[in-house]
């Protein structure tokens, strides 16, 4: 019997994607470069250019928002996925503009620093920067400040839980809620070898091993790592936003993700928790139009609805 779920059957022909220092750089180069798809007439899209953290260059960002969208409404701040490594917001376009659609909300997707050129906290510190732009700005972008939510995929996930304990940490800005897909949070997931025969696609062992070593600047596991890095570090999760967390069974980050929507629960905070039988990692993006994918997105959608309204 297939491990897969029925939807995702087709998922055992995909061929393992090592990513490593030079395959990194290719796939970073091919995000930023790729062609955003053609936008519904009803949205606009625009590029800013935001401050930087302090002693670090600007950050831009890409914001979507309905056309017909008056006055201040809700927001969410999304992060993209990569692993750290790679990645830009038009990676996520289809699912931005959807979004922005669905809720009636703007979305601001960031583009934050990468490594090993840029290691932690970077990345953190960048998203943070503009979360406080979005609520410095906040009616120059039509934006209520008080509903705000902040939301990110993979290692975007990773970095949006991290900033809501950084924002927690540092009194502010305080996020509405927080959408967790398939989040990257624990690299002492790097020292199990139980999972080396995990059926794992789109992301495997090696390549969580090398990605975290390359954001930590060090390997990966040991003590001493922040939990602006590596959220599941992070000993106190009392006082963070409620938050929703969206993970398949055969994805690398099951067990990190389940566990910590656990201890979210433990801390008082209110976390759903969907786990999607059979499907790996990203397998959204492979597979957008199957059932399992638009559902999993629904559930997405009326966790930030809910929250918003």
């Amino acid at each position: 019997m297939s491990p897969f779920h029925p939807d995702l059957t087709h998922a055992r022909f995909l061929p393992p994607l090592p990513i490593g220092t030079r395959t990194a750089r290719m796939a970073q180069r091919a995000t930023e470069r790729m062609r955003p798809p053609r936008a519904p007439d009803d949205i606009r899209i625009e590029e800013h250019t935001v401050p930087g953290p302090e002693g670090a260059p600007p950050v831009s960002v890409r914001l979507y928002r309905p056309r017909s969208l008056q006055g201040p409404a809700p927001a969410l701040l999304w992060s993209h996925g990569g692993g750290y490594l790679f990645g830009s917001p038009v990676q996520d376009e289809n699912r931005s503009i959807g979004f922005a659609l669905d809720l009636g909300v703007t979305v601001v997707a960031p583009r934050y620093r990468k490594a090993p050129q840029s290691t932690h906290p970077a990345p953190v510190e960048d998203v943070y920067a503009a979360l406080s732009w979005m609520v410095s700005g906040a009616d120059r972008l039509g934006v209520d400040p008080a509903r705000i939510a902040i939301g990110g995929a993979s290692a975007g996930g990773g970095i949006t839980a991290a900033l809501a304990l950084l924002c927690r940490d540092r009194g502010g800005p305080t996020p509405l809620f927080q959408l967790l897909v398939y989040p990257m949070l624990d690299d002492r997931t790097t020292l199990r070898s139980d999972l080396d025969t995990l059926q794992t696609r789109m992301w495997s062992v090696a390549d969580n091993r090398f990605a975290w070593r390359a954001y930590l600047n060090r390997f990966p596991g040991g003590a001493g790592v922040s939990p602006y890095a590596a959220p599941a570090r992070s000993e106190d999760l009392s006082g963070l936003p409620p938050a929703w967390i969206g993970v398949g069974t055969l994805d690398l980050f099951h067990d990190e993700d389940v566990a910590y929507s656990e201890r979210l629960r433990e801390a008082g905070v209110p976390c759903a928790l969907t786990v999607v039988p059979g499907a790996f990692h990203g397998f959204d993006a492979l597979f957008s139009r199957t059932e399992v994918v638009r559902e999993f997105r629904r559930t997405q959608t009326e966790a930030l609805r809910a929250a918003f309204t």
